[in-house]
């Protein structure tokens, strides 16, 4: 049986939904942009390792369980929103930068570990993709599809979504642009932090109605 279909469909899906803004993206564009290529890099790579979760306990059955767990799922989305929030509250409180050299620039960056971190948890406690994956696993892809392929759609959603923050990265760090949005990238953080409170709001919003309806 050929499973190109089911996979294609999955690419798609995934392409459409990696490509929109939301915390992925406003992390890596903030650190891109505040601390260059190498700290956005290893944002890039924690946000892959945050999809490795994501599949683990897809493939094992784990998100229904999740999904189906009130209190759990009620204290995943409390804790992302909260993170969200966090991070979001650090972007807005962003200073004009001044112009500087490759090696003042190279002293300003995070520790590697520290921006691989910011990116697993963005990524880790974002329970949209919680949902994300737990309707791809249980809905697009057919029961019947054998373990081993569905692992190997795990692994190519891992990779992907790595190549494509890496290229976000590549992209918003090439010189002319890099040049261009340094003197506003303040600005830029601002943007974010003021989309990732407000996700950060409208997360817990949901969550006060999740209490209420079970209350």
């Amino acid at each position: 049986m050929s499973y190109w279909s089911e996979f294609l469909t999955i690419a798609l899906i995934h392409l459409f939904a990696v490509a929109s803004p939301g915390p992925d993206f406003a992390v890596v564009s903030r650190y891109s942009l505040s601390f260059g290529r190498k700290a956005g890099y290893w944002v890039s790579l924690g946000i892959a390792a945050g999809i490795i979760v994501h599949v683990t306990y897809s493939l094992i059955g784990v998100a229904l369980i999740i999904h189906q767990t009130d209190w759990l799922y009620q204290t995943l989305l409390c804790a992302g929103a909260i993170y969200l929030g966090f991070i979001g509250v650090q972007a807005i409180k962003a200073k004009p930068r001044k112009d500087m050299s490759d090696s003042e620039l190279a002293a300003t960056q995070p520790r590697k570990r520290k921006a691989f971190i910011v990116g697993f948890i963005t990524n880790g406690l974002n329970v949209k993709a919680t949902i994300f994956f737990l309707t791809l696993f249980t809905t697009i892809i057919a029961p019947q599809t054998p373990f081993a392929i569905q692992f190997g759609y795990g692994i190519y959603l891992i990779v992907a979504t790595g190549l494509w923050f890496l290229f976000l990265t590549w992209l918003l760090t090439q010189p002319r642009i890099f040049k261009t949005l340094w003197h506003y990238s303040h600005w830029v953080d601002r943007t974010m932090g003021a989309a990732l409170i407000l996700l950060s709001l409208k997360l817990l919003w949901e969550w006060a109605n999740l209490i209420e309806l079970i209350g």
